[in-house]
């Protein structure tokens, strides 16, 4: 418990150099055309501050037409600008929908960022020339190597090309920063972050970050003070498992006779618990525009947690973290 509480107030610091626009009580408004923004946060190195809390685009690939552009709609009015998506969303549907209802009226306001699972220099180039053609831009503001999920991937990739035409990408105007994802092991994270030392080219890295997280395989443990030393954005995913603290998923598919929500916290203590680490953004699924709602509401009344408070919550669900079932997207392959 004692090391844990030492790793959490090592972190404490850099939480509290994020933010720009106040956190429990925001000492500035800051308004575009479209209202009041969210609070925001500084994206690691660059000169960019993005709102706390993103606009995750899977959701947007499977849920309805209808509901997808509601939660676009919900977010713009909610104060959100930061959106997710990948060219894997839906088969490209979650960039298609973008490119109809955000970026013909609203590109200039939203940080915009997209990713790619593509293996190779060629692949990774023809999803990068779709991404741009479904989003209806030219420049993305963030792109990144998708879903690395061991050391051996990413030796891979790295052989093959493809950041040579990220970086060709760069020079030629159509991504602004670069960053690499993964949901499945904190080791291929370290690799990356590796292999890159000299170059130093990625400007964030995104990971799962949650109350278990803590706890079994950890990237938090693993990778963010690695990351914050390079000074890259941290974006963080899977805040609630990728819905496995609830009862059920809401496709469908499982159930569990003891959800982390509500038998042990709340929805509002697992997102305030992200948000008082050193995340930049937390990036939240949402399939229909009351969810949306909800995250932005929970963005809106955010206290930063006291180290206490998180190690707290991190001993309540101990036992279930590290039986690895509800994190089950995790591999443990070293």
């Amino acid at each position: 418990m004692t090391d844990r509480r030492m790793f959490l107030k090592s972190l404490a610091g850099a939480t509290a150099s994020l933010t720009l626009t106040g956190t429990a009580h925001a000492q500035t408004e800051e308004r575009d055309r479209l209202g009041e923004i969210l609070p925001k946060r500084k994206l690691g190195r660059t000169n960019h501050y993005v709102t706390m809390l993103g606009t995750g685009g899977y959701h947007i690939g499977w849920t309805t037409e209808r509901d997808a552009q509601e939660v676009i709609e919900a977010a713009l009015e909610g104060g959100v600008r930061f959106f997710d998506t990948a060219e894997s969303y839906g088969a490209g549907m979650s960039e298609t929908r973008y490119g109809k209802y955000l970026t013909p009226q609203y590109r200039d306001l939203v940080f915009l960022m997209s990713k790619s699972t593509g293996k190779d220099a060629k692949t990774v180039k023809e999803h990068l020339e779709g991404t741009l053609r479904r989003l209806k831009t030219d420049q993305l503001d963030l792109y990144q190597v998708h879903a690395i999920s061991t050391p051996e991937d990413v030796d891979s990739r790295i052989q093959l090309g493809v950041l040579e035409v990220l970086l060709k990408a760069k020079e030629e105007g159509k991504i602004k920063y670069l960053g690499f994802t993964g949901h499945q092991n904190p080791f291929a994270h370290a690799r990356m972050l590796e292999l890159t030392k000299e170059s130093d080219i990625f400007d964030t890295v995104l990971m799962p970050v949650n109350v278990l997280d803590q706890s079994y395989f950890s990237f938090t443990q693993n990778i963010m003070a690695k990351a914050l030393d390079r000074n890259m954005g941290i974006l963080a995913i899977k805040s609630l498992a990728d819905g496995r603290f609830f009862e059920k998923k809401e496709q469908g598919g499982w159930t569990s006779n003891d959800p982390l929500i509500p038998n042990y916290l709340s929805i509002k203590e697992a997102m305030h618990f992200v948000w008082s680490l050193p995340v930049t953004v937390l990036i939240s699924g949402n399939e229909n525009a009351t969810f949306m709602r909800e995250k932005i509401a929970l963005a809106r009344s955010f206290a930063k947690l006291t180290d206490d408070q998180k190690t707290a919550l991190i001993n309540k669900v101990k036992t279930i973290a590290l039986t690895g079932k509800v994190e089950y997207y995790k591999k443990q392959e070293a």
